[in-house]
């Protein structure tokens, strides 16, 4: 069983790996029946290679419209032996409480105590307006009846009970995890959010693109509602999606970027942890959204799919200015990541997160970690 809070490295940081269902999704990989197959082989290949490069953790998206996650991760889990396996994130609108407990504590005893749960609030609008489910008029309230649910199922006698938002009426469950507690990291923006993940999860998960003067306000923030919860903010995981990219030509890696803001930015709320100085981050949000066109697309009660057929990626980019993505990206060589990264160490960033390399092997991912160090 892997300890969830082992101390750190030399280097001061852990570093993640981020994957998504997107490279299941591209033209190459739905051409056939072999090259889904070679797509899903390459997914678990890629874990693999980050376990013997001894990265900390891999961290698979659960969006409603992609991959069961806890299926991929349970497939990894059977070829791995260190690396932490969990979501990055799936929410209680997609996942019932039960399910939820039912999925994680099959693949923690599966991976031997190996498993962490990454949870977010979701957008309830999808699910109450397109998918027909019910739930919680407030994500927040279903957040924190989640995680008490969560936590008495792992504990004996393995009953819960919850009044507000989920309603449980002392539900028994045969099965729970091997590690009890299972570590959970939420990610969080809102102030709101954020006083709930410092009162009851393990660690934080920060959003992409967060800036330096946001950090600098949000980690001695955290640590204050950690200490008046009477927490050990020393206990306490600060993982943050660097989408590190160690390369000598950053442009196609500043593109990339770019299109990930431009589908993640405008979403409401998503743009409150980016602050810069010498741009005006709102008007670059506006144009971003307007381009992608974003409100309209969700208006109607569109997801991902749809705002990516709705969108002008083309005009989205061109909208976000290069030197901006470049300050707020960790994209470069080696040296000129370096400081940023040490930049992160000093404010209290525990956990960061490599870009997947091309080549899915255990070479690659050190090649990486090495130049870092």
């Amino acid at each position: 069983m892997v300890d969830a809070f082992e101390s750190h490295d030399s280097r001061g940081l852990k570093f993640c790996l981020d994957l998504s269902h997107h490279d299941w999704t591209r033209p190459t990989a739905v051409a056939s029946t072999e090259a889904m197959q070679q797509a899903t082989e390459r997914t678990i290949q890629m874990i693999e290679a980050a376990d013997v490069a001894g990265l900390e953790s891999a961290w698979l998206s659960e969006d409603p419209d992609g991959w069961d996650a806890f299926a991929v991760l349970a497939a990894a889990a059977r070829s791995t032996s260190q690396i932490r396996l969990g979501t990055g994130v799936t929410n209680p609108y997609l996942r019932h409480p039960n399910l939820m407990s039912m999925s994680i504590s099959t693949l923690d005893r599966i991976a031997g105590g190996r498993a962490f749960l990454g949870l977010g609030r979701g957008q309830p609008e999808w699910y109450r307006d397109r998918l027909g489910g019910s739930g919680s008029s407030s994500p927040l309230g279903q957040l924190e009846s989640t995680i008490r649910l969560l936590r008495q199922w792992e504990q004996p006698p393995h009953r819960a009970s919850v009044r507000e938002h989920v309603p449980v009426d002392d539900w028994a469950r045969a099965i729970w995890p091997a590690q009890p507690p299972v570590p959970i990291y939420v990610a969080a923006l809102g102030p709101k959010a954020l006083d709930l993940t410092a009162r009851m999860a393990d660690g934080l998960l920060i959003a992409e693109f967060a800036t330096v003067p946001y950090l600098e306000w949000l980690i001695p923030e955290m640590r204050a509602r950690l200490e008046n919860y009477g927490r050990d903010p020393e206990a306490f995981r600060f993982y943050f999606r660097t989408g590190i990219t160690v390369t000598d030509d950053p442009a196609p890696a500043i593109r990339y970027r770019k299109a990930v803001m431009s589908l993640l930015s405008p979403l409401p709320g998503m743009a409150q942890h980016i602050i810069h100085p010498d741009f005006d981050v709102p008007a670059i949000i506006d144009a971003v959204g307007a381009a992608m066109r974003t409100r309209e697309t969700l208006g109607r009660g569109g997801n991902f799919i749809d705002i990516r057929q709705n969108a002008d990626f083309a005009a989205a980019r061109e909208a976000i200015p290069d030197k901006f993505m470049a300050d707020i990206s960790y994209i470069g060589t080696a040296e000129e990541v370096k400081p940023k990264l040490e930049k992160l160490r000093e404010i209290g960033i525990t956990h960061v997160f490599l870009k997947a390399p091309d080549e899915a092997s255990p070479a690659a991912f050190t090649r990486i970690i090495d130049q870092l160090a």
